[in-house]
């Protein structure tokens, strides 16, 4: 499978730069919720935990993307 540039206003940008948005959204909805339940206090390390979270997130949403054929993008 090929990634192909995505013309944004004329700017052409990585494929991944809007993977990595859809994966930042998510990790957001998931932290708010986990916040909210005061899931988050039980961490260690909240940062590197959110990391690791964003990490996940990046290689599902870069595999189901891939597995799509990435044409509804463009």
């Amino acid at each position: 499978m090929r990634f192909f540039e995505i013309n944004i206003l004329g700017v052409y940008v990585a494929p991944i730069v809007p993977m990595m948005l859809v994966a930042w959204a998510i990790l957001m909805a998931l932290r708010r919720t986990a916040d909210h339940f005061g899931l988050l206090r039980r961490v260690w390390r909240p940062s590197l935990f959110d990391l690791a979270v964003y990490v996940i997130l990046l290689g599902a949403v870069v595999l189901l993307m891939a597995g799509r054929g990435w044409t509804w993008l463009m």
